[in-house]
């Protein structure tokens, strides 16, 4: 398959170029294209043999459930019924913006684009590419993150057309994502609303609008093989580089200590080990490739280099991953979300 690729400033947008990209959607083809989270891998949501290509082009499961994404809020009674008064201030609250809502689907979207749920997650993207998009598109797009299945979600068009050239019709890029991880999920089929997936909607910001909302538990567990997800990333292995990530837990010093003392093992059994760290710890390392996530001062800093890290191990060839561990509070959650799932709980308390 033929792949166009082309690269927009989402300060000066050429409209040419998404009009185009938007009939590629509307006609059933698969676009890639930038969004202030990560980068997304759209189709017309409304489709099902569009949707489907989604599934094939990344490996994915067919029962992980796309979020679909609208460019104004009067799409949203478009696509789901029943919507809560807290879903309703929600949008208000924090859209366009990184946060997904679960509704009640209508009909016109697509069995497969929802796995077969009564229920959709509904966005609405801020970053300006995403927006026009959608609208000169004039459907609702369906899109995960547009990478492989269970690698590392993409925020650089480069690991965009590393996973998917040839398999896409159309790759849009982009600046780099502002938030590096994937948006917040509220389920608002329930009172009151539960948080399925973490991200830059903390949980401290929802209880804002919704005093008694929580983060369903089983976020920060091992997910059951049985679990039909109502969300995207509940269930499978995700965010995974090649080589197996090992996350060190714990007081700071001890953490140091511990990764140094597990560099020297690896070392004298031949193995090239990488450690994510972070700018208050990178000198502390040694005999390894150490790159650091950014500052602990700026929490948001460390989600938007996190998926880029990971691949970048991969590109360097290292046997081993050692990551020191965040704090679960805030935007932590959500970090420590994605570095859970990449190193599938393998976790090392000191």
């Amino acid at each position: 398959m033929y792949t166009k690729i082309v690269n927009l400033n989402e300060d000066d947008v050429d409209e040419q170029i998404l009009k185009e990209a938007g009939e590629f959607i509307k006609n059933g083809k698969l676009v890639v294209f930038p969004t202030e989270t990560v980068y997304g891998l759209g189709a017309n949501a409304e489709d099902g043999e569009a949707t489907k290509k989604i599934f094939e082009a990344k490996g994915r499961p067919q029962d992980n459930p796309l979020i679909i994404h609208i460019s104004d809020f009067e799409d949203v009674d478009k696509v789901v019924r029943n919507i809560s008064d807290s879903a309703r201030k929600l949008m208000r609250e924090f859209w366009p913006g990184p946060m997904t809502l679960i509704m009640e689907k209508k009909s016109i979207i697509s069995d497969v684009t929802s796995a077969g749920l009564t229920s959709v997650g509904v966005r609405m993207p801020s970053d300006k590419i995403a927006r026009k998009l959608i609208k000169f598109s004039g459907v609702s797009i369906a899109a995960p993150s547009a990478n492989l299945s269970g690698k590392p979600s993409p925020t650089d068009v480069e690991r965009c057309i590393e996973d998917l050239n040839g398999k896409v019709d159309y790759i849009i890029g982009g600046n780099k994502c502002e938030y590096g991880l994937e948006s917040t999920v509220i389920d608002c089929t329930v009172n009151p609303v539960c948080i399925l997936r973490p991200g830059a909607i903390t949980l401290e910001m929802v209880r804002k609008v919704d005093e008694k909302a929580y983060i369903d538990p089983a976020i920060m567990a091992k997910p059951e093989p049985s679990l039909k997800p109502k969300a995207p990333g509940m269930k499978y292995k995700h965010y995974a580089p090649k080589a197996p990530v090992k996350i060190i837990d714990g007081d700071l010093k001890k953490t140091i200590e511990k990764i140094n003392e597990m560099v020297q093992n690896y070392i004298d059994d031949n193995k090239k080990v990488g450690i994510m760290a972070t700018d208050e710890t990178k000198n502390n390392y040694r005999n390894a490739i150490v790159i650091s996530l950014g500052s602990r001062k700026d929490i948001y800093s460390i989600g938007r280099n996190l998926f880029e890290t990971l691949r970048d191990f991969d590109d360097c060839g290292v046997d081993v991953i050692l990551s020191e561990a965040f704090d679960e509070e805030g935007f932590g959650v959500a970090i420590m979300n994605r570095l859970n799932k990449s190193a599938g709980f393998d976790i090392i308390n000191v």
